[in-house]
Order: C-alpha cells, then sequence, then structure tokens
C-alpha cells in the first residue's frame, strides 16, 4: 500500500516534470539562523553554531539524522542499532535529556522521557538544513535547551518538483523515501512520505519506520502569512540491549503525531509571530516479546502550546520579546496519570556599538506547576577585530526539569525518585571565528557548573537503576574546527568540501566510592572528526568521513564511513554507501553492540 501512494503521489506531479538542477549549495555566512524572536545571520552570531546545509545532510553517509549529526563537532549520538530507530543526542557532555530537538522552532521535547527527541516526524529527504546550537539556549528558547538545541529546518518552495529514493542493504534493510512541492498561486505546499525496515544488525533488532509530513503556506499579502504542519511517524522494533542486558527479548512500538498552525505578521519595523502546536506520543512496551503479559507498559504523553514572538526597531537596536504557555499530560500504566503547565515569558535587547561591537543579553522567566518561578538571564558580546577575523563570550543559566520517568518509573531495572530536584547551570564561553573564501575556522573554550545534576545510579549490577541529585558537577572544554566549502570548478579532480575538528571535555564529578553513574561519566572525553566531499569529474561525488570517538572511562574507537554519488542532482542518480569500514567493535548507548562493516546502495529521481 505504501508502494501504491507514492506512486499515486508521483503521477500527481508528472505534468510538471523537468529535470532538476543543482540547488544544494548555498552561501552558510548569510544564511538567517532561525530563532524565534531575535534573527542573526549565521556571520554575526556570538556563540557557538554548526550549520550542516542540504549539500552535506545529501552526501553524508547516513540513512537518518541522528547519523548525520554523528559527523557534527562536540554533538555525541548515541544510537541504538542503525539508522536512527531510537538515539539518544548530547552536546557539551550533557545528557540526552538535557538537547532540546526543535522543528522549525517548535520544540519537540517529550515529558515521559528524553528517548523520544529523536522521534523527528520529516523524511531527511526533506529537510532543507540543520543547526546546532552549542551551549546554552534557556534563554533562546526555554527549559530543556539544558546543553544545546537542535532546530531541523525544512523549507515551503515557490517551485514545482519531486524526489524519489530508494535503497536496500544489509541486514535485509530497505527503504523508500519521496518528498515534493506543489504551489499553487499565493500557496505552496510540501509532502514528504518514507518507509524504512530491516531485519536488524543482531537478535530482536528488526525494525519498522514509516513517516509523513505535509506543511503549506498561504502569503496573504506582503505583511501577513499563515502556515501549517502535521506529521506522523510510526516506529515498531526489537529493543535488544535498549534499557537491560537481563531481557534480549525487549520490544517496543512509538508513534508520534505532531500538528502546528502559524501566523506573521511583517510591518516595517516590528515583526510578530504567533502559533499553536500539538505534540501526541504513543508509546508501548513490552520486556518479553512474544509473552505480553510478563510485563508491558503503555504510556500516551500530549502536549499542546500557545505561542507568541516578536521584535521591533528603535534607536536603540532590536528588542525581542515574547510569551508561552504550555500544558504536559500523561496517560501511563507505570507512571500514572499526571499533568503540568507551563509559562514562560522572554525579553531581550541586540545593541550594536558602532561597528565592531555588539551585545545581545536577555531572561526568560517561567513558571512550572510543580516548581514555581525561575529565571535565565544570558548575554553574548561580539567584536568585529576585522572583517574576517569574530571575538565572542557568553554567559547563560540553563535549567531543566525532571521527566515523568525520572521521577515515577517503576521497573525490574530502573527506578524513579519523586524526590529530584531540577538541573541548573552556571555557563560560560570565549571563542574567536575567522572566515574567508569559503574557509572557516572556529576555536572556543567552554565551562559549564551543574547544580544538581540528575544522573542514574546503583551501588551494584544486581541493584535497579535509579536517579539522584549530584550538587556539584563541573565540565569544561575546548572544540576547535575547520571547513572549507566551494562551488564546483572545472578540474577534474576538486575538493568541494574539507572539514577537521577536535574536541576535549572535561568532567568533574564528585567521587562518591561504591557508586556506578549511567550517563554522566560516560561523554564525550574526545572526539576527532574528518572529512572531505571530492568531485570527480561532473557527475561523481566522494565523500569520506572518520571519526574517533573516546568516551569517559570507555575504549576509544576509530569508524570510517563513505558514500559515493553519481549525478546526484541529476533526473537519474545513484549511490552507494559504506558504515564502519574499518570493522571497529564498538557501542554506543545501553548494551547493543553495534555492527561491523555494512552497506547499502540506491537510485534517485529528481524532477522538476
Amino acid at each position: 500500500m505504501k508502494k501504491n501512494l507514492l506512486f499515486l503521489v508521483l503521477m500527481a506531479f508528472n505534468s510538471i516534470l523537468k529535470a532538476q538542477t543543482d540547488s544544494t549549495t548555498q552561501d552558510l555566512g548569510e544564511v538567517i539562523i532561525q530563532e524565534n524572536r531575535i534573527q542573526i545571520p549565521f556571520s554575526k552570531q556570538s556563540r557557538n553554531i554548526s550549520l550542516l546545509s542540504k549539500r552535506q545532510i545529501e552526501t553524508s553517509p547516513a540513512r537518518s539524522l541522528a547519523e548525520v549529526l554523528s559527523f557534527v563537532p562536540g554533538v555525541d549520538v548515541r544510537q541504538r542499532g542503525v539508522t536512527g530507530v531510537q538515539s539518544d543526542i548530547s552536546i557539551r557532555g550533557g545528557s540526552f535529556e538535557q538537547t532540546l530537538m526543535l522543528l522549525n522552532g517548535i520544540k519537540l521535547s517529550d515529558p515521559q522521557t528524553g528517548h523520544h527527541m529523536m522521534n523527528i516526524p520529516v523524511p531527511l529527504v526533506n529537510i532543507d538544513r540543520v543547526e546546532v546550537l552549542k551551549g546554552p539556549a534557556s534563554r533562546v528558547f526555554g527549559q530543556n535547551a539544558y546543553a544545546g538545541a537542535i532546530n531541523v529546518i525544512t523549507e515551503l518552495s515557490d517551485r514545482s518538483y519531486a524526489r524519489v529514493q530508494g535503497y536496500a542493504g544489509d541486514f535485509g534493510m530497505k527503504g523508500v523515501n519521496f518528498a515534493g512541492s506543489l504551489p499553487v498561486g499565493n500557496y505552496k505546499q510540501n509532502l514528504a512520505i518514507s518507509y524504512d525496515d530491516s531485519n536488524g544488525h543482531w537478535y530482536n533488532s528488526d525494525y519498522q519506520v514509516s513517516t509523513i509530513f505535509y506543511e503549506g503556506g498561504l502569503l496573504i499579502n506582503e505583511k501577513n502569512e499563515l502556515k501549517g504542519m502535521i506529521a506522523y511517524t510510526d516506529r515498531n522494533f526489537g529493543a535488544n540491549g535498549f534499557y537491560s542486558s537481563s531481557f534480549p527479548d525487549q520490544w517496543e512500538s512509538v508513534q508520534t503525531t505532531s500538528a502546528s498552525v502559524s501566523h506573521t505578521l511583517t510591518l516595517d519595523n516590528f515583526y510578530l509571530n504567533t502559533r499553536g502546536y500539538f505534540r501526541r506520543n504513543k508509546d508501548e512496551y513490552v520486556l518479553k516479546r512474544n509473552e505480553p503479559s510478563f510485563y508491558q507498559n503503555f504510556h500516551t504523553t500530549d502536549v499542546f502550546a500557545l505561542e507568541a514572538n516578536g521584535n521591533f526597531e528603535t534607536k536603540l537596536g532590536t528588542t525581542g520579546f515574547g510569551l508561552e504557555t504550555r500544558k504536559e499530560a500523561i496517560e501511563s500504566t507505570n507512571l500514572g496519570n499526571r499533568d503540568r503547565v507551563l509559562t514562560g515569558i522572554f525579553l531581550e535587547q541586540l545593541v550594536n556599538f558602532g561597528t565592531k561591537v555588539d551585545l545581545r543579553a536577555g531572561v526568560y522567566s517561567n513558571y512550572y506547576s510543580e516548581f514555581g518561578w525561575k529565571h535565565f538571564p544570558g548575554a553574548e558580546l561580539g567584536f568585529q577585530a576585522t572583517k574576517e577575523l569574530r571575538l565572542y563570550s557568553g554567559y547563560g543559566i540553563s535549567y531543566r526539569i525532571p521527566t515523568y520517568n525520572d521521577l515515577y518509573y517503576v521497573g525490574p531495572t530502573n527506578i524513579g525518585n519523586d524526590q529530584l530536584l531540577p538541573e541548573q547551570a552556571q555557563n560560560y564561553e570565549i571563542g574567536a571565528k575567522w572566515s574567508k573564501s569559503g574557509l572557516f575556522a572556529e576555536l572556543v573554550y567552554f565551562n559549564r557548573s551543574t547544580d544538581n545534576l540528575i544522573e542514574w545510579t546503583r551501588p551494584d549490577a544486581n541493584t535497579p537503576w535509579q536517579p539522584q541529585n549530584f550538587s556539584e558537577v563541573k565540565f569544561n572544554g575546548i572544540e576547535a574546527s575547520l571547513n572549507y566549502r566551494v562551488s564546483p570548478t572545472g578540474r577534474t579532480i576538486h575538493v568541494k568540501e574539507f572539514m577537521i575538528s577536535y574536541n576535549y571535555i572535561n568532567a568533574d564529578l564528585i567521587n562518591q566510592p561504591g557508586i556506578e553513574t549511567r550517563y554522566a561519566l560516560t561523554a564525550l572525553k574526545n572526539q576527532a572528526i574528518g572529512g572531505v566531499l571530492l568531485g570527480i569529474g561532473q557527475k561523481l561525488e566522494w565523500n569520506t568521513k572518520m571519526r574517533y570517538v573516546e568516551r569517559m572511562n570507555q575504549e576509544p574507537y576509530f569508524l570510517l564511513d563513505m558514500r559515493a554519488d553519481y549525478n546526484r542532482t541529476g533526473k537519474l542518480g545513484f549511490f552507494a554507501e559504506a558504515s564502519n569500514i574499518t570493522n571497529a567493535d564498538y557501542m554506543e548507548a545501553g548494551t547493543v553492540q553495534m555492527p561491523g562493516r555494512w552497506f547499502r546502495a540506491g537510485f534517485m529521481l529528481n524532477f522538476e
């Protein structure tokens, strides 16, 4: 049925099909970072941000957003299996609960657990770019943006196109993806559909993932615009080693629905965006796949939210303001039936002192029904030393409240703690950016001092894990990166992109003899990433990615991945991918043994 649906959608676009041209390159320096209030070009930002362009996404040896993010400096991706069936994302040594995922600025946080944060209801083929903001982002996006935030951006197109991709590979892996745009007058619309499945790379690791995404936008006039989005993803997977090694027959089924509607008013010196959104996540978990009655949990979480964000210009600079209210509710056979309400207020100011110095400062204040009022100030100071060199420093307070799993979960291997306090941290960073003629370099030092860090612990292997608050935890580190991006030349073999990065993180957790920690001291310690994208002739591209990963208290490993594309932006193209070419023995999360060397190959149809 899914294949028939893809065929019918493709035929609907057939009357406007032509060969597609390459539109995957762009000047990243002028890309506007999609924050909700004050939006600044990438080149003028006074904080550490990584951008993933459409070309980088398309040419990465990856089948999922999680795998694409694994090549971003300072981002720690811990997959349970392949192709991002379930992934935990952390930034700068934070836990997976301390990173906020967003879709076009809409928060995807789940009150049950951060394990659902990466249930992104958008096929990879429809993502235009990804913005990775490292460091405290509570002042920008609110609570849960504790160690960083990742914003997935899709764009409505004013041209008609259709793209179809199909692939197959090891472990019985196969998939098909479709993305299309069909504007009608002032109404723009995108549709994307994907289906992926596999027999699994080891016992009880099979999966089936379906996703459908639709967005539309109506330009009423030059001042008013309406947008809407609805998306759904369905994931069913064997969960061997996901949460415990004692039960290899674990199984899980997760369905996520998201919807939003927004209105934008744009005047000469005033901007206002109002929107409402809804997210539902249904989670069924079975400890023994073929014996559900042995232990089974059902969870349904609902998030309802309203937001208003805007800015206005005065002689003092740009003033940003925002208001949000959100209700989070859960119905669960394990966690009970609960709800909580949040209200938040944003206020920030951008001031330019001449042409070289700028200051951006603000505060986010929120009220949670369970924890009262909290305030999160922050500021960034930038100095444009030369046309090429920018120096910056920043300070911010970040905050995260416990999830329902943290507080109330009861199971054979994990037990919640209803006495947990929210996490809070003070963050500092200082850095320098240098950019010239496609060459971009950055060096950053950061420091995060945490109060009441939430970490799962246990005294021995025979005792269930339980979260506790740690009063004093310090993270500090450095990030260094060099990127080179150019447009294709007339040479037979030419470099389209080159990157190399190194990240070091040190965690100072007060030692408690006899206590085993689950996440905090398995964060990245050393990470080195290298990559080169070669153009060979006019149609062949060869991308090589290398990663050296060392986590605290774990053995390091080295991974080598490659992808070759032929005629990627033409009407008919082909690709082949290889992962873990070095056949490394490693684990990223839980007790899931990651696969050795594995391959995929497929085709692309591009029409306009």
